[in-house]
């Protein structure tokens, strides 16, 4: 996998291309931003050219090493996940163990962490130690959500490298030149800060079974109340979309900001294009302040889900806020 290879975050390539060039790649990194934004390709990107034994400061893809590490083999690569809900001080352990050994032809061992943030204080603290005294020439790569959250003191020893969301405007390209279904695009790429997680929620079944749901709840509640509310039952009661209820609220809030733009007579950007017709009318069925006031409570109740309140509750207060109960 080349840099080029991934779309987007150009400053974070060129920081760690011209790392490679000038050999002075750092001995720890920590790779921060949402979900999504591709850190955890571009640190199998950074691995590979580290390793790579054609090119200098990119992956070839073909060499031997490239590819082993593309399959996740290189012997001097290690990976290191939450075990559970937190990654534990006996995973860092394992890791110093491993790294007492010598690396192979190349002198340079690796290790990569994911969701960083999820160490416990002693795997933190063992990390740290890790870090100011490593045996031999070690790379860190540390991906994480929230840089914030880890220890002050491995922040200060780690070059901070922050990953921003790419704009709508280049997601939505890529994902319909991909092939994905413009009406599930459109509604993915505000929801998700990259074109990784956008392209996760397009796959995922439910997610367009739920924005059917949500389309479909969202026109019968202004007409056929009782209706929206028996299929808001049937179809959240037990079953597995009710997982997913945070989403369909999100996508209710879309919704409504369609709503917004269609009782103004915006038709440009819409999210739900291919609902057009029968959202412009309804939008001028009622005053500008019911939509917005709809987005408030869709938020409200988001909090309330955090909470722990009733799903169902929840979904039948959203119908009776749309239908202007």
């Amino acid at each position: 996998m080349s840099f080029d290879s991934i779309r987007g975050q150009d400053r974070v390539k060129r920081i760690l291309q011209n790392s490679l060039r000038t050999n002075s790649v750092s001995h720890a990194y920590i790779f921060s931003g949402p979900a999504g934004t591709g850190k955890r390709a571009m640190a199998m990107a950074f691995a590979q050219a580290i390793y790579c034994r054609v090119s200098p400061d990119d992956a070839c893809g073909t060499c031997l090493d490239c590819r082993k590490v593309e399959h996740r083999n290189h012997p001097d690569i290690h990976y290191i996940g939450p075990d559970g809900a937190s990654i534990k001080i006996d995973q860092i352990r394992e890791l110093q163990k491993e790294f007492a050994y010598r690396a192979s032809a190349s002198g340079t061992k690796m290790y990569i962490i994911q969701d960083a943030d999820k160490m416990t204080v002693q795997a933190a603290n063992s990390l740290l130690k890790f870090l100011e005294e490593p045996a031999s020439r070690v790379v860190a790569i540390l991906l994480t959500e929230n840089g914030h959250a880890l220890l002050p003191t491995i922040q200060s020893r780690s070059q901070w490298i922050p990953f921003m969301p790419m704009s709508r405007r280049e997601m939505t390209e890529l994902l319909l030149s991909e092939g994905h279904p413009a009406p599930l695009v459109h509604c993915a790429v505000h929801l998700a800060a990259g074109p990784d997680a956008a392209r996760e929620l397009i796959q995922g079944n439910w997610f367009a079974e739920i924005r059917s749901l949500g389309v479909q709840l969202a026109r019968e509640s202004l007409t056929r109340l009782p209706a929206a509310m028996l299929l808001a039952q049937q179809k959240l009661g037990k079953s597995e979309l009710a997982d997913h209820l945070p989403v369909l609220l999100d996508l209710l809030i879309l919704w409504l900001k369609d709503m917004v733009q269609l009782h103004l007579g915006n038709k440009r950007n819409l999210i739900y294009i291919d609902q057009v017709d029968w959202m412009t009318g309804q939008a001028l069925s009622k005053e500008l302040n019911h939509w917005v006031s709809g987005m408030d409570r869709a938020l409200e109740l988001q909090k309330r889900l955090r909470a722990h309140a009733n799903p169902q509750l929840v979904m039948e207060s959203m119908l009776l806020q749309l239908k202007g109960v």
